[in-house]
């Protein structure tokens, strides 16, 4: 791991880090907020899942984490969305390729050799935190904003196990029922819609994956909603389940970050209760 850059904020270390990455085959950038602590003290890890076109720099600088993450000793992880460089395959489209990873290992060409972005969150980015920062890998929770939130909640329904607490901005709820779903899934794992389902939060909770709780926010001013978010999915898919879940819809908020900062110190103040 590299040391990319550090400046002191509210009393911790906002830092930018890279390291040679054996799943993506590429140089991958993360973003790591640690708050101030005493020594040999280990705190909780929240993890969070940025959209599409989005890279670690976007919460990093716009998200306003920080203050709420000092107040309850939790640690701030922000991975990128996809593998980079020059030998990496892309698409024209802002809805594939770079920037738009979607949480999945595909298994097309040339998209495979690359493009294993669940297999970097769920295994590799993991083990280079536990052993570079002072993280309590016991207590995670996570969270992310739409192609960031269906990974958030994916990728916690199928490891219920790892994370004490899921929430999500705005998230992708149905890939199997949108067209950015429809197009990511589709190139990177083949037209086997069976094959969908793991990457798909209704479709898991269809299948029977649960989890404690969860919380979801959504503005609804976002042009996002009807077509691609579909956030009535999830609610009924909860509802069907039993699967508990607090989803508010915030009237008049976008799908900006302007929303996602206006409730990020709720969403890690309730992450936090739960990672005590």
């Amino acid at each position: 791991m590299e040391t990319v850059s550090t400046n002191k904020a509210f009393g911790g270390v906002q830092g930018v880090y890279t390291h040679a990455s054996a799943e993506t085959g590429t140089e991958m950038t993360f973003s790591v907020f640690v708050p101030e602590h005493a020594p040999g003290t280990k705190l909780p890890v929240l993890w969070y899942l940025s959209g599409l076109t989005c890279t670690h720099a976007n919460v990093t600088e716009k998200g306003e984490f920080r203050r709420a993450c000092a107040e309850h000793g939790v640690i701030f992880v922000a991975p990128d969305t996809s593998p980079r460089g020059d030998d990496v395959p892309d698409d024209e489209g802002y809805d594939f390729g770079k920037g738009a990873g979607f949480y999945v290992d595909a298994t097309q060409e040339p998209w495979s050799a690359n493009f294993r972005m669940r297999s970097y969150i769920e295994t590799e980015l993991p083990a280079v935190i536990a052993e570079h920062f002072p993280a309590d890998m016991a207590r995670q929770g996570i969270t992310g904003h739409s192609m960031g939130g269906h990974g958030a909640l994916t990728i916690a329904l199928r490891d219920p196990s790892r994370f004490r607490s899921v929430s999500a901005f705005a998230p992708i709820v149905s890939p199997l029922n949108c067209p950015w779903g429809e197009k990511a899934l589709t190139g990177y794992i083949g037209a086997d819609r069976a094959a969908w389902r793991e990457y798909d939060a209704c479709a898991l909770i269809e299948d029977g994956a649960r989890l404690p709780d969860l919380l979801v926010d959504q503005g609804t001013a976002d042009g996002f909603l009807e077509g691609q978010l579909k956030t009535h999915l999830l609610e009924e898919a909860c509802a069907k389940a039993g699967q508990p879940a607090t989803i508010r819809m915030q009237e008049g908020y976008d799908h900006s970050y302007y929303f996602i900062s206006s409730f990020m110190a709720e969403h890690i103040g309730w992450h936090a209760e739960r990672l005590k």
